[in-house]
């Protein structure tokens, strides 16, 4: 039974230091860190775009309108 009961504290076998080589983390890990990266720097960009288009249809039917308007007082 003395046997079975190990110290927590004590190491079992050696740990083997990486070199320098080495990438940590599975590369699937670290491509979807990327992407979580650029999908955080793209989504503001996104509504800000978005937000731009909107604002351009406004100010394209406002010329129209007045085009519209000018022609239709000249007939």
């Amino acid at each position: 039974m003395a046997e079975e009961m190990k110290n927590p504290f004590q190491e079992n076998e050696p740990v083997q230091e990486p070199g320098p080589d080495v990438v940590k983390g599975d590369l699937g890990t670290i491509i979807v860190g990327v992407a979580t990266l650029l999908d955080s720097a793209i989504a503001p960009m996104g509504k800000v775009v978005a937000q731009a288009l909107d604002a351009m249809t406004v100010v394209a039917h406002q010329i129209l309108d007045g085009v519209s308007t000018t022609l239709g007082e000249k007939k």
